[in-house]
């Protein structure tokens, strides 16, 4: 063992560095995910190669063979979410080495905190994106262009019923309200409520494909909800509204003693 670690050089050592750095964000990107349930399903199957070799089983081998022949080529399209995900993200760096954020964030989640209340009291069902470091114009292209300062009355007369905009989603993008009415790909989890409506599943969808914070309120119960690494976590009051925004727009830490749920860092 001591001749092993006495050949490894400085070389050698940040090699294994940037492949176990590579390795754990990669695991971050995927856990959460239903990517988890298809590792481990892979995870079953090396199990299975192993067992064949050691006792020599044909006709699982010769199977099993063929399968890892193209499991490159498999990998790439069971996991081509988290693969779009994780080269987006590092072709911004957020996730890998952090990023400046503007300094009106504050101002902007007070204005979204202040339209949720409001909505949420007079049960007007609402949907909310706002962008972080993936891009959304292909999604503002499905609604009404706007480009407007966020104010929270902006946002209560969109999604007031009289409103031709207020079925589709609102848009925010770099502080500014960039779209109304626009369309956002449903959720593909088969194990979320199934009494959740297209507003929530909506929500969920957009923050499976990208790393956007997706805001609902309910216009049957008034209930605010995040959305974010395709997870619901639920907003009891508006103080943990504007913490989870908080700390997903602004890169505040956490308040836990606001949070009615664990918040995982990953999310971030």
């Amino acid at each position: 063992m001591q001749s092993i670690f006495s050949q490894l050089t400085l070389k050698d050592g940040l090699d294994i560095i940037i492949v176990a750095f590579l390795i754990y964000q990669g695991l971050l990107i995927v856990y959460g995910t239903r990517a988890v349930q298809m590792l481990t399903g892979v995870g079953i199957l090396v199990g299975l190669f192993w067992v064949g070799h050691s006792f020599k089983l044909y006709s699982l081998n010769w199977l099993l063979d063929h399968f890892f022949d193209s499991f490159f080529i498999i990998a790439i399209i069971l996991f081509q979410d988290q693969f779009r995900n994780a080269l987006a993200t590092f072709g911004t760096g957020q996730r890998f080495f952090g990023f400046l954020k503007d300094t009106d964030d504050h101002e902007d989640i007070n204005e979204i905190v202040e339209a949720c209340q409001s909505l949420s009291r007079e049960k007007i069902g609402a949907l909310i994106v706002v962008e972080r470091t993936h891009g959304l114009a292909n999604f503002l292209a499905t609604g009404s262009r706007l480009d407007s300062k966020v104010h929270s009355d902006l946002l209560y007369a969109l999604f007031q019923s009289s409103s031709p905009l207020h079925d589709g989603a609102v848009i925010i993008t770099k502080g500014r309200v960039a779209g109304a009415g626009c369309f956002l790909p449903l959720s593909r989890n088969i194990e979320i409520d199934r009494h959740l409506g297209t507003r929530h599943r909506a929500a969920l969808g957009i923050s499976e494909d990208t790393d956007a914070v997706g805001i609902t309120v309910s216009e049957e119960t008034g209930r605010m909800n995040i959305s974010v690494g395709g997870s619901f976590y639920p907003c009891e009051n508006v103080k943990v509204l504007r913490q989870y925004l908080k700390h997903l727009v602004a890169r505040e830490k956490l308040d836990e003693t606001l949070m009615p749920i664990k918040f995982r860092d990953n999310l971030s």
